[in-house]
Order: structure tokens, then sequence, then C-alpha cells
């Protein structure tokens, strides 16, 4: 029996969300790249393009695809080149895409816009199910989907508002994907971040304040890395989880336990 292994040589990873060099995507795609696999990243509108490019650039093995989440018609363009690619298949998807307006970021949840209730949902948690819909005819059995979660899903986190409403949705999105695909031996888990300063959270209201909360209270006393959620994202991947799936990993210096 061969053993369980990091490693991922010959597999191809999709990696949706990468905005910038900070982004917790582009250190997961650092991270599938030191393990091995070949990688495709997506990016959304030409504003992002040749900041992309140039990450990807620097891997070596990443070819770069332009993909709007929130269109069918982009999601199903992507599928078809990926099923061009050699290797023809996706043996790991990263789903790092979340927005929701700043204005929506701050004050009372109550405010909350129909609009930007609906923004949010549509971007940050229909994107998966609709990606996993069209990308899963490529994925073979043993593949893994990964999705970025917080806190703000379980328990109220000031200013989260919207944005924690829809991550709750998106972690009962996992366990739904996972039921759907576990059959055919697709994987789906979330991981859910302490906060790191990328630039969509510098969008939340006192998100330097929400820092050095956590970094005063979690059990390591201090804030996660984004390397450090990439590389439960690796794991959650690789062949060491085979029997993990509809769960959300807590990747927040044990912020998650305490109580006060």
């Amino acid at each position: 029996m061969a053993q369980p292994s990091l490693e991922l040589e010959g597999k191809h990873a999709l990696v949706l969300g990468v905005a910038n060099q900070r982004s917790i995507a582009w250190a997961i795609a650092r991270a599938l790249s030191d393990a091995g696999a070949l990688l495709t990243l997506s990016y959304q509108g030409e504003r992002l393009r040749e900041r992309v490019e140039e990450l990807a650039a620097g891997l070596p093995r990443a070819r770069v695809v332009s993909c709007d989440a929130t269109s069918d018609a982009e999601i199903a363009e992507l599928a078809r080149q990926l099923a061009r690619c050699d290797p023809p298949r996706i043996d790991a998807m990263i789903h790092s895409i979340a927005f929701a307006p700043r204005e929506e970021l701050e004050g009372r949840f109550l405010t909350t816009s129909r609009s930007g209730f609906l923004l949010a949902h549509e971007v940050s948690v229909y994107s998966l199910t609709a990606l996993a819909r069209h990308i899963q005819p490529l994925m073979p059995q043993g593949a893994a989907i990964v999705t970025l979660s917080y806190l703000g899903a379980q328990r109220v986190i000031p200013n989260y508002n919207v944005m924690g409403v829809a991550k709750a949705g998106l972690e009962a999105t996992v366990r739904y994907l996972a039921s759907d695909l576990g059959p055919l031996g697709i994987r789906v888990n979330a991981i859910s971040a302490g906060p790191i300063n990328t630039l969509a959270a510098r969008g939340i209201s006192g998100f330097t304040r929400m820092l050095r909360h956590c970094a005063e209270r979690a059990p390591l006393r201090r804030n996660v890395t984004a390397d450090e959620v990439a590389g439960a994202a690796l794991f959650l991947v690789s062949h060491l989880a085979s029997g993990i799936t509809g769960e959300t990993l807590h990747v927040d210096c044990g912020y998650n336990v305490m109580g006060m």
C-alpha cells in the first residue's frame, strides 16, 4: 500500500481568488506549487490580470485564466479551457472568493441592504456551488475542494455583518456538496482562518482592533499567518486527509476555543 504523502507531483490544482502577494489564495498557490502541483490561477477582470500574471511567472508551472465567478458563462468557459489542459483534469480546487460592499461591513447588521445581502451571497456562497458543478466532471476520484471561511460564520463578529451570514451559508454549502460529491470520491472542506491582514480584510471596519484582540486572547498569543493556512489547505487536498470531508477546520491559533 502506498504511503500517504503531501507530494502533489503530477497533480493539477485550480486556485480561484488570487488578488495580490498578500492574499491567502496566493499563499496556498505557493504551497501547492512547492509540493509539485501544476497550477491554474484565475483572476476576475482586467484590473487584476497583470498582477496575477506577474505572480504566476514566479512559479515553475502555472498558467493564468480569466473567470468571473458570478457568470455561469465564464465558469463554463473556464471548464472548457481546463478540459484542454495537460493533464485535462483538476485534482484540487481552492475557492478563495468573497465580497461584500464596504458599507455593509460597518455598523449594524440590521441595516444590511437587500442588494448588499444578495451580492455577498452570490459572490461568496453561490460561486462555490456553481464552480463545483462545472468543474466536478474534470475531477477524478480522490480530488478535493477547499474553501475559505471565518469564525464570523458561527459567532457574531462586530462589523462582519452580512459576510458572517454569507460564511455561514458557505459552511452549510460545504456539507451539502460533500454529501453530493462523496459518492464520486471527491472531498469538500472549509478552512476557518483567523484574521489575516489581506486587502479584503482591511475593508472591515475596526479590523486592526480585531487583529490585536485575537492575538491577545488566542491560546498561542498571536495571529495566524497566511502560510499556516496554506499548510492546512495542502493537507486537506492531499492523501493524508483522504478520510476528511464536510468539515470546517479552524486555523486560528486556537482563538475559536476561547470563551472569554
